[in-house]
């Protein structure tokens, strides 16, 4: 479990391509100070397991599966990533609970400064615009954020927007997300336990 409180951008140094997976090879500091093979740590808004360490560096294995349900597919090296390593017993919840599951893959559609933070308006598979509510939480890229505002219900291509403070502007890779650029995206698990509860007594 995450909490979408990203701890420090790093780099993707290296890129593997293997047949069915890919070996990525990051560049951090913060994250390694106590990690252990076999941890979890948050790329990016997706769950990876920490498989080696030297020198600053931290290798994962990434299946085919996550590859093409993530924008983790079209990272390539040189890339900012967001980091967060999973929760413990004694971690605040600055955020909201995540799994690090990624849900979907937006896009950024624009963004309007203002003079304290950005606006950034954000398209979301169809499939799952019913989970995201205004004033709701929702992950983009690892990030939790707040909903500030939702497309109306029935528009076949819909989008929610979102408020950036500078600090999330400055210590996130969203700061500097261009239009058309993908984004994971991860819903509030809460509302899929909710719909699937209620389906089932129907």
């Amino acid at each position: 479990m995450f909490t979408g409180i990203v701890e420090e951008v790093g780099t993707l140094l290296v890129r593997e391509d293997l047949s069915d997976s890919a070996v990525l090879r990051i560049q951090a500091q913060r994250v390694l100070e106590d990690v252990a093979l076999g941890d979890s740590i948050a790329v990016n808004g997706v769950c990876l397991t920490v498989t080696g360490v030297d020198a600053g560096v931290w290798s994962t294995d990434v299946m085919a599966e996550t590859l093409s349900r993530s924008s983790l597919g079209l990272v390539t090296a040189g890339a900012p990533v967001n980091l967060e390593r999973a929760v413990t017993p004694h971690t605040r919840l600055g955020g909201h609970l995540m799994q690090g599951h990624v849900d979907g893959i937006g896009a950024v559609l624009g963004r309007i400064p203002g003079e304290h933070w950005e606006v950034v308006r954000i398209a979301l598979p169809a499939d799952l615009a019913r989970y995201v509510v205004e004033k709701g939480s929702i992950a983009v890229d690892g990030v939790s954020l707040t909903v500030s505002a939702v497309s109306p219900a029935d528009i076949p291509e819909p989008w929610f927007e979102v408020s950036l403070i500078p600090t999330t502007l400055r210590e996130t890779t969203l700061g500097a997300r261009a239009p058309g650029e993908p984004v994971n995206l991860e819903v509030d698990v809460i509302a899929k336990y909710v719909e699937r509860l209620l389906g089932s007594r129907s």
